[in-house]
């Protein structure tokens, strides 16, 4: 088989020749007309010569950004990257290299950014929420992008994390006050609405409960708000236990039955109740301190019966230091107290407590005198027993056989032993008594009588009456030793 031949199409300078050669243009015509077409093809060369230049030297500054870029980002997100640095072919080829590791590490630079990003937006919402402002920034603080490491992503996430529990715990508190005051606005029956929302309005807008305010403002008012309630919950219970004590008081002082009393058994039960303990709702309401105050204002209109008591307690109070050898001006005192009732200037339970001081006093001043007491029972029942032998020892009679001097004789010997102890009695009371004064700083007195001037004035009469025995019988030995003399 034979191929056709395909004619060759004539050149622009062959065509131009043919051109010439039909309109006849002479030689220098044509020299002249090829010169100036080499001069605009040689222009044409040198235009295009320069433009890829320019390309090329654009494509090598592109090739050399993006190497800096690399190395820019592989620094910036702290990682290796493994490709090759040989500048080897074209620099199309060289960029074809580098492409691919360049998109790659922007990729993980946008992505890298953005877990930052949301992390810091975090940060700024939680810093703001502790700080008090009602600002949020969504795009989070200024950051140096040149650190996008792991690293630097776990000190964020750890900042986060901190910034977290500290919110928690901010929280916590924020609730456990809001609880706190909101049990004592029960207890009290009175609403705090807005003295929370003074505090903060996200601590009432049940709209923003997700987004209660946790700076160190609203735990400062809330901490304030709730020692003040505190101070109110105190100072109410303290009133009206001293209502419940007056009208227990007062009960137990007019023989109150029980029935009357377990009416109040809501207020009288909150008597042994300290101020940090937990209260039932309303138990320190208004209407509960109008209740107490109207029952102790008709208690105390039964006064005309604590009169005859508090008479009655005088007289307790009296047999009391009687039975102790106790100092009490009866007459005049209880004249004296008569008086000043009559004359409604006393608060008759006052004074009533007053005297049930006084009896307490009393009772517990007589029971540190007990062990004297008794020891001067024993003193003055030697010297009762002393002075009837002394009786006994001057009746001459008392030898003569008669019914029941057997019973005489042996009580004589008994009042003997008895009075034999009485100076170790005298001697142990006078110890005891002046370690009682120097306990107490007073006089120990006996129905009104300095006890120790009595001792002393009793051992002194017991020595004088001893000498006086002894010069008796003294002079009896003069006289036997005379009358003996005068009959020899």
């Amino acid at each position: 088989m034979h191929r056709l031949s395909i004619p060759t199409p004539p050149t622009p300078l062959q065509k131009l020749q043919k051109l010439w050669d039909e309109i006849g243009e002479s030689y220098n015509e044509i020299d002249k007309v090829l010169e100036v077409i080499e001069q605009e093809c040689l222009a044409v060369y040198d235009k295009k010569i320069d433009e890829t230049t320019k390309y090329k030297a654009d494509l090598q500054g592109s090739l050399a950004r993006a190497y800096d870029e690399i190395v820019s980002l592989t620094s910036s997100l702290g990682e290796q990257v493994t490709y090759s640095w040989k500048k080897e072919g074209s620099l199309k080829q060289q960029m074809s290299t580098v492409q691919p590791v360049l998109d790659d590490l922007r990729m993980k630079k946008v992505l890298r950014w953005e877990q930052i990003s949301e992390i810091l937006t975090q940060i700024t919402d939680i810093s703001s929420n502790i700080a008090g402002s009602d600002y949020h920034g969504r795009n989070g603080p200024d950051f140096d992008e040149s650190d996008l490491t792991e690293r630097k992503l776990d000190q964020l996430r750890a900042r986060l994390q901190d910034l977290c529990k500290e919110k928690d715990d901010r929280l916590q508190k924020v609730n456990s006050y809001i609880s706190a005051i909101r049990d004592m606005s029960e207890t009290m029956s009175s609403d705090v609405s807005d003295a929370l929302s003074n505090v903060h309005k996200s601590l009432t807008d049940f709209s923003m409960a997700d987004a209660k305010s946790i700076s160190d403002d609203t735990l400062a008012g809330l901490a304030k708000l709730t020692e003040s309630l505190k101070n109110e919950k105190h100072q109410k219970l303290l009133k009206l236990q001293d209502l419940g004590r007056t009208m227990q008081d007062l009960w137990n002082r007019m023989e109150t039955p029980m029935d009357e009393r377990r009416r109040f058994k809501h207020i009288t039960c909150l008597l042994p109740v300290q101020a940090d303990d937990a209260l039932r709702k309303g138990c320190l309401g208004l209407n509960i301190f109008r209740e107490a105050e109207h029952e102790v204002e008709i208690l105390n209109e039964k006064s005309s019966k604590m009169k005859e008591l508090v008479l009655k307690r005088r007289c307790e109070l009296e047999e009391v230091c009687r039975k102790g050898h106790m100092d009490v001006n009866s007459d005049a005192a209880r004249q004296s107290l008569v008086d000043l009732i009559d004359s409604g200037s006393g608060d008759l339970s006052h004074i009533l407590a007053s005297i049930d001081s006084q009896i307490e006093k009393a009772k517990e001043e007589a029971l540190t005198r007990k062990e004297i007491l008794d020891k001067v029972d024993k003193w003055t029942n030697a010297k009762k027993e002393e002075r009837w032998l002394d009786d006994y020892e001057k009746d001459e009679k008392r030898f003569t056989p008669v019914k029941g001097g057997h019973t005489h004789l042996k009580h004589a010997e008994d009042a003997r032993r008895r009075i034999s102890k009485i100076p170790a009695i005298i001697d142990g009371l006078t110890t005891k008594v002046k370690a009682w004064e120097l306990e107490r700083g007073v006089r120990f007195l006996y129905d009104k009588h300095p006890l120790l001037e009595m001792l002393e004035e009793d051992t002194n009469l017991r020595a004088q009456k001893e000498e006086e025995k002894r010069e008796l019988r003294k002079q009896k030995r003069l006289q036997r030793s005379l009358a003996s003399d005068k009959e020899a």
